[in-house]
C-alpha cells in the first residue's frame, strides 16, 4: 500500500469528524501535517486525524487516550475514547491546536513546556494499567536502525561507543528505575499546541509514548541540546527555572541538576545522532553542521562514562 490511499482515507475521516463537530465547516482542502512511518497526520478545518504506527498495540494506545482525556489542562484531549482502524493502522481524532512557530524562536514557550511537564510529573496516573513510557525503547530502535543502515559510516562508531556507556535501563534492556511517575516520553517544542478554546493555553500533544518512567527523560532533549551547544544557555535556564518553580520532581529544587539529567541527556544525544547518521546515509549526503555537533558530543560522551561525568559532556 502506498501512502496516497491512507492520506485520502484520513482526509475523508477528518472531514466527517469536522462536520460532526460543527455545521459551520467551510469544507476547504484537507492539509497533510505529517507523513512518516510512525505517524501520518491530516487536518480538516478544526479536526485532526492521526494514523499511528502500524505495530502500535491497540490496548496500550487506548489507555493512553483515556489518560489524555482525563488530564485536561495538561494534555490535549482526544475527540474519541478508542482508535479506529484504517488501512491496517490505528487512527485517532483530535481538535486542531496552533503549533509553536519555528520561525520565531524568541517566542518559544519554554516556560509553558516546563510547567506542563512539572504538572504532569506530579499527577498520579489517571487510569490503571498505563504502560511504561517509551523513551528508552525509541532510543534503542534508533540505534538498531543505525546498525542496520550505516554500519560502515565513520560517525557510527562514536555513536555506538556512547550508547555502550549507558546503563541497561536507558538502553531499554531492563525496566526503568522509576515505575510510578507519569511521563510524556518524547518532549520537544513540536509537542505543544495552543488550543483556541477555552482560553488559548498551551497543551502537550502526542500520547504515543505516555506512561510511567524516569521523569528526567522528559527534560533530556533540551538538556542534550544545551550540552551539545545547540540550545542557548539562557533558553535552557528559562526551561529549568520554570520546571523547578512548578515543583517538578525530576531534578533537585536548588542543587546541581546534572546527576539526574546526565544519563537521559546522553541517551537522547545518541538517539538524535543515530537518526541523523542513518538518515544521511539513506539520503546519500554528508552530515550537516548540527548533525556533526551531535555526533561530536557522542564522541566526547564515549570517552567519559556517566558515573565519572561532572556536568554536561561539552
Amino acid at each position: 500500500m502506498t501512502a496516497d490511499p491512507l492520506l485520502s482515507a484520513l482526509a475523508s475521516r477528518a472531514r466527517v469528524q469536522a462536520h460532526a463537530r460543527t455545521t459551520a465547516c467551510r469544507c476547504g482542502v484537507s492539509a497533510t501535517l505529517a507523513d512518516r512511518p510512525d505517524g501520518t497526520v491530516v487536518r480538516h478545518a478544526d479536526t485532526v486525524a492521526k494514523a499511528h504506527a502500524p505495530a502500535t498495540p491497540l490496548p496500550e494506545l487506548t489507555l493512553r487516550l483515556t489518560a489524555a482525556a482525563r488530564l485536561p489542562g495538561i494534555l490535549l484531549p482526544p475527540l474519541g475514547p478508542t482508535p479506529v482502524e484504517l488501512h491496517g493502522r490505528p487512527v485517532t481524532f483530535w481538535p486542531y491546536g496552533i503549533p509553536v512557530d519555528p520561525q520565531d524562536p524568541d517566542a518559544a514557550p519554554w516556560e509553558e513546556a516546563a510547567t506542563l511537564l512539572a504538572r504532569l510529573h506530579r499527577t498520579p496516573a489517571p487510569v490503571a494499567g498505563l504502560p511504561p513510557m517509551r523513551g528508552p525503547a525509541k532510543a534503542a530502535r534508533a540505534v538498531s536502525r543505525l546498525r542496520t543502515t550505516a554500519a560502515g559510516h565513520p560517525a557510527t562508531a562514536p555513536v555506538l561507543r556512547a550508547w555502550a556507556t549507558l546503563p541497561a535501563w536507558a538502553r531499554a534492556e531492563t525496566p526503568m528505575p522509576d515505575t510510578t511517575t507519569l511521563c510524556h516520553g518524547d518532549l520537544h517544542l513540536g509537542q505543544l499546541v495552543r488550543h483556541p478554546a477555552p482560553d488559548g493555553a498551551w497543551l502537550l500533544i502526542d500520547v504515543d509514548d505516555l506512561g510511567h518512567g524516569v521523569a528526567a527523560w522528559d527534560l533530556a532533549r533540551p538538556a542534550a541540546w544545551y550540552a551539545c551547544g545547540l540550545l542557548p544557555p539562557d533558553e535552557w535556564a528559562r526551561f529549568l527555572t520554570a520546571y523547578r518553580a512548578a515543583r517538578g520532581p525530576a531534578v533537585p529544587a536548588d542543587s546541581d541538576p546534572w546527576p539526574a539529567l546526565d544519563v537521559p541527556a546522553r541517551a537522547l544525544s545518541v538517539q538524535t545522532a543515530a537518526r541523523a547518521v542513518a538518515k544521511a546515509v539513506e539520503e546519500g549526503r554528508s552530515l550537516d553542521e548540527v548533525e556533526d555537533a551531535v555526533v561530536d558530543a557522542c564522541d566526547r560522551m564515549g570517552r567519559v562514562p556517566p558515573e565519572l561525568a561532572d556536568g554536561p559532556a561539552k
